[in-house]
């Protein structure tokens, strides 16, 4: 996961924290800037995973649509099979590139929310699986008073 962050509050440490623990996916964080998340190791680049590991299945995009060039140009030296572009992340420049050097792409969705909708954790849109709301319960009233 590119752009992988060990700050609890930013959706890209929400969705790397869900995928490692209830999606059963190898997941390792790829940030220049942190040592390691909940003690999984980090690596600066996806060429210092790929020396160590071997070519990533997919590459999961938290990164500002203008770098993303050069993060598809990285991850197909990398010999990745594939790359996810998370919710806002889109450049249409680097999609092409992607596409052309024959990746799978995946544009504009959260892996987290795609894993748990088909895990049945979320309807088809999304939203009100009944397992989690934002209303409140209904008072119920005190039958003795």
């Amino acid at each position: 996961m590119i752009g992988a962050s060990n700050n609890p509050l930013r959706p890209s440490y929400t969705v790397f924290s869900y995928l490692r623990t209830q999606s059963g996916y190898d997941v390792t964080p790829i940030n220049p800037t942190i040592a390691e998340i909940d003690g999984v190791k980090a690596y600066p680049s996806l060429q210092a995973y790929a020396a160590e590991h071997g070519a990533p299945d997919v590459v999961d995009v938290f990164r500002k649509p203008s770098e993303l060039v050069d993060v598809v140009k990285d991850a197909i030296a990398a010999g990745a099979r594939a790359i996810w572009f998370q919710y806002g992340v889109v450049n249409a420049e680097a999609i092409a590139l992607a596409e052309a050097a024959g990746l799978t792409v995946v544009v504009d969705r959260c892996m987290k929310v795609e894993h748990a909708r088909f895990r049945g954790g979320l309807s088809t849109a999304g939203l009100n699986s009944g397992l989690i709301s934002s209303r409140r319960l209904a008072r119920v009233k005190d039958a003795s008073a």
